[in-house]
């Protein structure tokens, strides 16, 4: 099914016990059982049994909207994955910059090539110095600087507090905190990205271990990073064990471990990167990829590792450009074809796709329209039809704004999509707004 079954039940009855609220145990009643309650299917999944839409009738909804000066130049693709066949498109071959959307890529290399219940670790050990402990990245930037229990931008994130309070129980005293980044090679920011991302908030260099992806503040998406996340962590936990030393180092081969915490499993992590658009998690994401096929944990090799996992399960890059897996760089170029190729592998409603059980949990990541992520303040002025029914991720850089996702129209068909649109237009607002509509109108289709 490529939508969440829920069941509604009518009713409910208790059956041959009475339960009191201080019983110790149910009381046998002489009332003959009631006849079971009725139950009403209030929703049900998305399958193949919907009425087949027909490109005549997607054009026609889509003429409107597609020719909103303000998009152009606008390019895209409408699939049912059913079917598997185009049922609008212009341009959908020729690369463009895709902003965000390109998490789609990176998420579905990841779903592909991990292990979906993996997780990551950031460890502790002890140091080749009398007194001395390092930090080891493991792959984690989701590390939360607040006490357990209070929420950061990343659910399920492990605390700092935890580890400390491992290292203190293994006893000994701890003089200096060292890091150990050497899990991650190469610069820490990607060709073609804004210097001034990095405090502005977008993102923060990629290194191996840092706190709530390098935010100033934990419980917002978009604030002040630091430049040096790593010695950033190392500080909050120097603090928490009570020492000033804090330098670079490297754990010895072998060293004891004396505090471990773990990541979200793979899968949620990826839902998690698709809600909030987060660039950090997306490019640490794109390493692990490059590390599980041996390749360098770099930029230039989470690239490749993304592209040869895609080629290897059948998608077309061969005029892709790929140097990141976040999207903020201008210099990424993908077509809406293998965006929407992608979406349509996760969105098959059987198994006659390989693929689609490993790929299924992107449809879930996806935002939904006026409800949660980066959709959640979408689709009020504009594509108001869409609330609830579409789901898809955005893209927006300078000059660029994207939107790749799913829809199911008025006769119950899901329908993928991807749009990108080149508008010089400097109001974003206007640009999305007309994505939005796009992307609505596709649910009015009853064609």
């Amino acid at each position: 099914m490529a939508a969440v079954l829920v069941l509604a039940l009518a009713g409910t009855a208790l059956v041959g016990t009475r339960q009191g609220w201080f019983d110790a145990a149910p009381v046998p009643t002489t009332a003959a059982p009631l006849p079971p309650a009725p139950v009403s299917l209030s929703m049900k999944g998305v399958g193949a049994d919907g009425k087949p839409a027909t490109a005549a009738g997607v054009r026609a909804v889509l003429a409107g909207p597609a020719a909103n000066g303000v998009l152009a130049p606008l390019s895209g693709v409408v699939v049912d994955p059913v079917a598997g066949t185009a049922l609008w498109n212009q341009g959908e071959t020729t690369p463009q910059t895709p902003a965000s959307t390109i998490k789609v890529l990176t998420a579905a290399a990841a779903l592909l090539a991990l292990d979906h219940r993996a997780q990551f670790s950031t460890k502790v050990v002890r140091g080749a110095q009398p007194g001395s402990v390092v930090l080891v990245g493991g792959g984690d930037p989701t590390l939360s600087s607040r006490p357990a229990g209070e929420l950061t931008v990343y659910p399920g994130a492990a605390t700092i507090d935890d580890l400390a309070a491992q290292v203190r129980a293994s006893g000994g005293q701890v003089t200096q905190v060292q890091y150990d980044v050497s899990r991650y090679a190469g610069p820490g920011t990607a060709p073609g990205w804004d210097p001034s991302d990095v405090p502005n908030g977008y993102v923060a260099p990629i290194e191996p271990v840092m706190l709530d992806g390098g935010r100033g503040d934990p419980t917002k998406y978009d604030t002040p990073r630091t430049a040096t996340p790593a010695a950033v962590a190392a500080q909050a936990l120097a603090q928490r064990l009570g020492v000033a030393a804090v330098a670079a180092g490297a754990a010895s081969p072998g060293a004891e471990v004396l505090g471990e915490v773990k990541s979200a499993p793979v899968d949620q992590l990826v839902e998690n990167l698709m809600q909030i658009s987060d660039n950090v998690l997306a490019e640490t994401m794109a390493r692990e990829v490059a590390k599980a096929r041996g390749l360098e944990p770099s930029f230039a090799g989470a690239a490749k590792a993304v592209r040869d996992v895609l080629t290897e399960n059948g998608f077309d890059l061969s005029t892709s450009a790929i140097v990141d897996g976040s999207g903020l760089s201008p210099n990424d170029k993908v077509p809406a074809k293998l965006l929407a190729d992608v979406l349509v592998a996760a969105a098959k409603p059987d198994a006659s796709d390989a693929r689609t059980a490993k790929l299924r949990p992107l449809l879930t990541a996806l935002p939904v329209a006026g409800g949660s992520g980066t959709l959640a303040t979408r689709y009020e002025q504009w594509g108001a039809g869409g609330r609830g029914w579409v789901r898809a991720k955005t893209g927006t850089l300078t000059s660029v704004n994207t939107l790749a996702g799913v829809v199911v129209d008025a006769d119950g068909r899901l329908l993928v999509f991807a749009f990108m649109s080149l508008s010089p237009e400097q109001n974003n607002n206007l640009v999305r707004g007309g994505l939005d509509e796009m992307a609505a109108a596709l649910r009015t289709c009853g064609c």
